[in-house]
């Protein structure tokens, strides 16, 4: 889950206010560890202990967004900040252990989010989401077509045993899921939302998926086999930019954090999807008044 304009101190280098704004947070595909692109380069920490693995610096310019490949050596940088290093319309693969660009995939439009596979490259645009092979020259596969997606609405689920992707669909408020193996088989779609998508996010085994709206007051899980809404969550009645949805590694609670200043935590009894789970599982509420319910009333978001 990759979020992007969080401002705050980086810590970097050289006392240069600007420096220390953090334009994009991204978890690795276990989250043991999280990236922060910065104005001036990237930094790499481990989640548990919480210290810094990776510091790169740069000199002509900043990264705006950033993927990790679990813990490897390759990372997906787009250029941003205020000298971006690289185009905004290009997607640059960094080998940190050479320290430098090993792939280079040019857009016509700004690439708005990027997701990573050991077998695939994903590139969300504003209208479509294009996949390629992760090889030293990438294969161009399928090209999706999406509605105006602004915030780049994406996830890949990390397990090699469910390729599945999720974007959003043709209409605003729609989930469109790809079986990455199988891509002439006809995708799914669910009607999710009334309001434009903000965010998606799988389970560990991509039996879940989890979504939330432009409106934020409600996040909806379903059953991604099924495309059954096995879950209906209230984070609130006020309107709330929603960025990060999180399972637990059981997939037992969900966390959901937004511009509010807050961030919820949720129980969703069932382990496992595909099946399980009882429909608007009750949350427990997270820190400060985050406050979880069940989704009986069933208003739209």
């Amino acid at each position: 889950m990759a979020k992007q304009g969080a401002g705050g101190s980086g810590g970097a280098s050289g006392g240069d206010a600007s420096a220390t704004q953090v334009l994009h947070v991204g978890w690795n595909q276990d989250y043991g560890c999280f990236i922060c692109s910065l104005p001036n380069g990237f930094r790499v920490y481990s989640s548990d202990p919480l210290k810094e693995k990776q510091h790169r610096e740069f000199e002509d310019g900043g990264v705006g967004y950033s993927e990790m490949l679990f813990r490897c050596n390759y990372i997906a940088l787009v250029g941003g900040g205020p000298r971006p290093k690289f185009p905004a319309n290009k997607v640059v693969i960094w080998d940190d252990l050479k320290r430098k660009c090993v792939i280079e995939v040019p857009f016509k439009s700004d690439v708005l989010g990027v997701k990573l596979r050991r077998d695939r490259i994903v590139v969300v645009l504003e209208r479509a989401v294009s996949v390629f092979t992760f090889t030293q020259s990438p294969q161009h596969l399928d090209t999706f077509e999406t509605c105006s997606n602004p915030v780049g609405v994406c996830e890949l689920c990390p397990d090699a045993s469910m390729p599945l992707l999720a974007f959003c669909g043709p209409e605003r408020g729609q989930v469109k899921l790809v079986d990455l193996a199988d891509t002439k088989k006809a995708p799914s779609i669910i009607a999710a939302h009334e309001t434009q998508l903000s965010c998606v996010a799988f389970n560990p085994e991509g039996t879940l998926l989890a979504t939330a709206s432009e409106k934020g007051t409600l996040i909806r899980v379903f059953d991604t086999q099924t495309g059954t809404k096995l879950h209906e969550l209230r984070r609130g009645s006020k309107h709330a930019s929603i960025r990060c949805i999180s399972f637990r590694a059981d997939s037992a609670m969900l966390c959901v954090s937004s511009d509010s200043k807050t961030v919820h935590v949720f129980s969703l009894g069932a382990k496992r999807g595909s099946g399980g789970g009882k429909t608007g599982g009750g949350g427990s509420g997270g820190s400060g008044a985050a406050q979880g319910g069940s989704g009986a009333g069933g208003s739209s978001g």
